[in-house]
C-alpha cells in the first residue's frame, strides 16, 4: 500500500483513504453493516489506515457503524476522521458538544483528523465571529482532537482567505483533472504546498464521472493499458500530486475496494503519454459542452418554474461524460419534474435577461428531447 509522509504532522497515511459516505445499503436504505465491516477489513487487511466518516453521512449512521467495525482494531493502528456539521452550530458553546457526541458514536476519546465541514467564505467568517475557532483549538489542546483542518467547498478567493487565517494542520479540496480551475482547483493545491498543508483529497472521481465514458474514451485509456480500470487513472493522476496525502474513495462494493486496492498496492505516478492521453480526453469532453450558460442565474425566477441553469447543467454534464447515469440524480431529483425544461411556457423573458444571449427557449426543447431519450445509458 502507497504510503505518503505528512512532516508537518510527524506521520505516515495511505494514501487511500476509506471514504464511509457510500456504504452498501439494503433494500430499506440502511447500511448494509456487515458488507460495510467485511469491505473496511479488506482495506484495512491491505494496509488502508484512514477512515473518514461526518456527522450526517448515511443520515447519521455512518459514525455510528465506523465506531463499532473500529472497535476491534488497535486505536494507534489507523487515523480517524470526521468532521464538525457547521450548520448545526449556533452558538460557541454547540462545537464541544457536538464533537463530544461525535466521539461517543465512534467509541473512541480522540478523533485524529477533524475537519470543519464544508467551509465556504460567508460561514467561516461566521464561525471566526461566534469565536467557534478557539473552541475547536481548546479541544485539539485537551486531546480530543489531535489535527485540525477543514473541508472546503467555494472559489479560490475564499480559500486563500481560510488558509491564511491560521497555521492549519491540514485541510481537503475537491479536486480531479475536470476539476482544475472549479473550487480551490490547481490553484489552491499550489497554494497548500506553499504554505505547507497537508492536502486530502475528495471527489477525485468526479462522484463516479471520471469511472465510466462511451466507447470513444474507453477506448483511449484500454489502448494504454487493456486491463486498467478507468477510474484508475482518476485516481493516479490526483496521486501524481506530491503534496496529495491522501485520496479519499467512496466504496460502494467489494469491487470497487479490489479495483481501488490494485492501483494503490502498487502505485505508480502518470507517464507521459498518460498524462498527455488524459489532456486529450479533458478537450474532448469539453468540446461536447451544448450551450455556454455560466449559471449566473440571470433568467431567474422562471415564471413557469423551470430551474433553467439546473436543466442547462445536467444538460451540458450529459453530453459531456456521454452517461446518462451520471446526471440522472441531478435531473431526476434535483431539478425535478415540476422544474424540467419540458414546464416552459416560451415567454421570452429569460432571454431579455441572459447576457450570454443563448437561445433559451430552444436550448430547453433540446434539453427535455435529450434527456428524455436517454440515448447514453453506460
Amino acid at each position: 500500500m502507497e504510503k505518503r509522509k505528512l512532516e508537518k504532522l510527524g506521520i505516515e497515511t495511505s494514501l487511500l483513504g476509506f471514504g464511509c459516505m457510500r456504504f452498501p445499503t439494503t433494500a430499506e436504505g440502511k447500511i448494509d453493516e456487515p458488507e460495510a465491516e467485511r469491505m473496511m477489513d479488506r482495506a484495512i487487511a491491505a494496509g488502508v489506515n484512514y477512515i473518514d466518516t461526518a456527522y450526517p453521512y448515511h443520515n447519521g449512521e455512518s459514525e455510528l457503524v465506523v465506531g463499532r467495525v473500529m472497535k476491534k482494531y488497535d486505536r494507534s493502528s489507523f487515523y480517524l476522521a470526521t468532521k464538525l456539521p457547521i450548520w448545526m452550530v449556533k452558538d460557541a458553546s454547540d462545537v464541544k458538544r457536538l464533537c463530544g457526541e461525535q466521539l461517543k458514536k465512534l467509541q473512541t476519546d480522540y478523533i485524529d483528523f477533524y475537519l470543519v465541514h464544508a467551509l465556504n467564505g460567508k460561514r467561516f467568517d461566521e464561525l471566526v465571529e461566534l469565536g467557534c475557532i478557539e473552541e475547536l483549538e481548546d479541544l485539539k489542546r485537551e486531546g480530543k482532537i489531535k489535527y485540525l483542518g477543514f473541508s472546503f467547498h467555494d472559489g479560490y478567493e475564499a480559500f486563500e482567505h481560510i488558509l491564511n487565517y491560521r497555521d492549519w494542520d491540514f485541510c481537503q479540496i475537491q479536486l480531479n483533472y475536470m476539476d482544475t480551475e472549479e473550487q480551490a482547483g490547481l490553484k489552491g493545491y499550489e497554494l497548500t504546498e506553499k504554505k505547507n498543508v497537508p492536502l486530502i483529497i475528495m471527489e477525485p472521481i468526479k462522484g463516479g464521472s471520471l469511472a465510466a465514458f462511451a466507447e470513444d474514451i474507453t477506448g483511449m485509456f484500454r489502448s494504454l493499458d487493456a486491463e486498467a480500470s478507468i477510474a484508475s487513472y482518476a485516481l493516479r493522476w490526483v496521486g501524481s500530486l506530491p503534496n496529495v496525502k491522501v485520496i479519499l474513495s467512496g466504496m460502494s462494493t467489494m469491487e470497487q475496494v479490489e479495483d481501488n486496492l490494485k492501483t494503490f498496492d502498487n502505485f505508480k505516478p502518470l507517464t507521459e503519454k498518460e498524462r498527455d492521453t488524459i489532456e486529450q480526453v479533458v478537450t474532448l469532453i469539453n468540446s461536447r459542452v451544448q450551450n455556454g450558460c455560466t449559471g449566473c442565474r440571470y433568467c431567474m425566477p422562471c415564471p413557469a418554474g423551470v430551474n433553467i441553469p439546473g436543466c442547462f447543467s445536467a444538460w451540458n454534464r450529459y453530453h459531456m461524460y456521454q452517461n446518462y447515469n451520471v446526471v440522472s440524480w441531478q435531473w431526476e431529483k434535483e431539478v425535478g419534474e415540476e422544474h424540467q425544461a419540458k414546464n416552459c411556457i416560451q415567454c421570452g423573458k429569460c432571454e431579455a435577461a441572459c447576457p450570454q444571449k443563448l437561445a433559451i427557449r430552444e436550448d430547453l426543447k433540446k434539453v427535455q428531447a435529450d434527456l428524455d431519450k436517454k440515448e447514453f445509458m453506460i
